[in-house]
Order: C-alpha cells, then structure tokens, then sequence
C-alpha cells in the first residue's frame, strides 16, 4: 500500500500543478532565509532536495523540495512536505521529516531574494554567475508545470519574480560544501 499511495499522491500533485488556475507551480527547492524566498529550480535528480536539505542544516527554514508555488504577485507560499532523499546512487527515494534534519518548517508568504539555477556534477566548483531577468525568467519556465497551457499567465508570474530577486547559475559539487556559500549569495 506504501508505495501505491506515495504514486497517487504523486500523480496527485502533478495534477494539481499543472491544473491550478491562481497559483504557479514552479518544480523547484525553496527555503527561506533573511526574510526571503531562496528558489532551486530544476529537473527530478538534479539535486534540488539535497541542497535544499543541506541549506536547512545551515539553519534556513523549509518550505519545500517539490514546488514553489508562487502567486500572480509573485510571493511564494510554502508547499511543506517530508524531504524526498535519494541515497547517493539509487533511483529510490525515501521520505525524511524535516525535523529529522534538525529543521523546520515555514508558513508566510515570501517575496523571492535568490533564483540558484544549479545541478549537481562530482567535482565542480561553486562560481555563481548571475543571469540577466530575462534568462532567469527562462530557467524558471522551462520547470514551470502549466506553462504550455497557460503561457501569457506563466510569465506574467515569473516576471514579478525574476525582475525582483538575484539570479545565479553554476554547476556544483557536493551539497554539503555550498550549501552555506549559497546563502551567503542572499541579497541584504
């Protein structure tokens, strides 16, 4: 039954993204720091739940490693679920309370501070570049579940976010080594 119901809940989920038609559901990591939203987009194994857990070790508060819901301002509102851990080279997943890691969870409203546009490769250097909003806004659409179906209402959202926060991109290696580099990058 375990596994059945944790495929329903998937389906489910990806469903409601994709369906929502007064949220934005962004396939991304958020956790909050100083105030703000700190954004990890990107694709399923691209590392976004570790880093998002690792981000909280350093002390940010969780609010999600399946999406980022953002509202027509532009705000993000938590998504709080167990953390999705994969165990260093296996597909399967296992859940992990964030408490488990010494975290917690969030439950306000945050205007977007840092975009990280990052995936994991053994052996790299963090070297953040930033991108400009219009390349940001790029990177947040192509994670962006409804944005074939309702296009003009997709960027309309991630331009309030992307013409408000930093944006960075660089590869990355080993979660635990960045994490507190990453928030470093958190504007004041």
């Amino acid at each position: 039954l375990g596994e059945r119901q944790g495929k329903l809940e998937a389906v489910a989920s990806l469903a409601m993204a994709e369906l929502s038609n007064d949220k934005l559901f962004v396939h991304a990591g958020v956790v909050e720091w100083r105030g703000k939203a700190i954004l990890i987009p990107g694709k399923s194994h691209s590392g976004k739940s570790t880093l998002s857990a690792e981000m909280v070790k350093c002390g940010a508060t969780y609010n999600s490693d399946e999406f980022a819901v953002i509202d027509e301002r532009g705000c993000v509102t938590a998504y709080p679920k167990p953390l999705s851990i994969r165990e260093p080279g296996k597909q399967k997943q296992r859940s992990v309370p964030v408490e488990k890691i010494g975290g917690r969870i969030g439950n306000e409203s945050l205007t977007v501070g840092l975009v990280v546009v990052s995936h994991y490769e053994s052996n790299a250097t963090w070297k953040p570049q930033p991108l400009s909003p219009g390349i940001g806004l790029l990177s947040l659409l192509e994670n962006t579940h409804s944005a074939q179906r309702t296009p003009s209402r997709a960027i309309q959202t991630l331009k309030q976010v992307a013409e408000n926060a930093l944006i960075v991109k660089s590869a990355r290696g080993d979660a635990s080594m960045v994490a507190s580099k990453i928030l470093s990058e958190m504007p004041l």
